[in-house]
């Protein structure tokens, strides 16, 4: 089974509360004194969801990257572990003037150990239509074999 690698959290103290409260105050009276205000962004580390499934040849990672153009997208294997790292960009080049933007934009990176039975060599990935998709075929001596019963 595919299972991701978690990385540590910081827990969150009483202080982080009071200066998301005081950021907030912040923006609401830098957006009153500025008239219209800056364009809100949400640039920040995200992570694409990712669904994971198997069938009786191979297992399937599929990541949710809508809006990446495949050159922005890299894909690894090391140590037992397959990497997604990538970038979707801001669309500051749009025309128009923007109030606020809500999809999310800036780096990622999802890590996933393998199981034994992969083959390595025969890993394929495809991207269409913003979805990434990598199929991971399991070994043939691992794959499950049906044994006939003989009569007498």
């Amino acid at each position: 089974m595919l299972t991701e690698t978690k990385y540590p959290r910081r827990t969150a103290s009483p202080l982080d509360s009071f200066l998301s409260i005081q950021e907030e105050m912040d923006r609401l009276v830098n957006s009153y004194f500025s008239g219209a205000g800056e364009v809100e962004t949400a640039k920040t580390v995200w992570a694409p969801p990712v669904d994971i499934y198997e069938d009786d040849n191979n297992f399937y990672l599929k990541a949710e990257l809508p809006g990446m153009d495949q050159k922005d997208i890299q894909i690894s294997l090391e140590n037992n572990m397959i990497s997604i790292k990538g970038e979707r960009k801001d669309e500051k080049d749009m025309k128009g003037h923007y109030y606020k933007m809500e999809r999310l934009s800036g780096s990622f990176a999802r890590k996933f150990n393998l199981p034994a039975h992969v083959d390595s060599e025969k890993i394929s990935a495809a991207y269409k239509n913003g979805v990434l998709e990598i199929k991971l075929p399991k070994s043939e001596e691992k794959k499950p074999k049906l044994i006939a019963v003989k009569t007498d």
